[in-house]
């Protein structure tokens, strides 16, 4: 299983949330993720390797292409984090809440 801070660290990129985000709409190839990005292939190919590390990203090889996909089971341990963290602030803000009405 990867760390909560190997999913964070892979997010914490534009280049890379970018991908996350072209991949929800499907499969694409490398070489079409990387079209929209102003870097060297190699550049680019550093960051898929970031996203895989996570397990964000799977990778397969078809004939001379390498198409990603995107493996959203990768974020619920960041979801639940980031749930027990909104349910926090959550809780807090309705005591601000509770005591602005109290004491107006």
């Amino acid at each position: 299983m990867v760390n909560l801070s190997t999913v964070f660290h892979a997010l914490s990129d534009d280049t890379r949330r970018d991908v996350v985000e072209r991949l929800r709409a499907g499969e694409a190839s490398v070489s079409d993720l990387a079209s929209a990005h102003p870097m060297t292939l190699a550049a680019f190919v550093k960051h898929l390797a970031v996203l895989e590390t996570a397990g964000l990203v799977l990778s397969t090889k078809r004939g001379r292409t390498r198409w990603c996909r995107l493996a959203p089971a990768a974020l619920r341990p960041a979801e639940e984090w980031m749930r027990v963290y909104g349910d926090l602030w959550t809780d807090r803000l309705d005591a601000l809440e509770r005591h602005l009405e109290q004491h107006p």
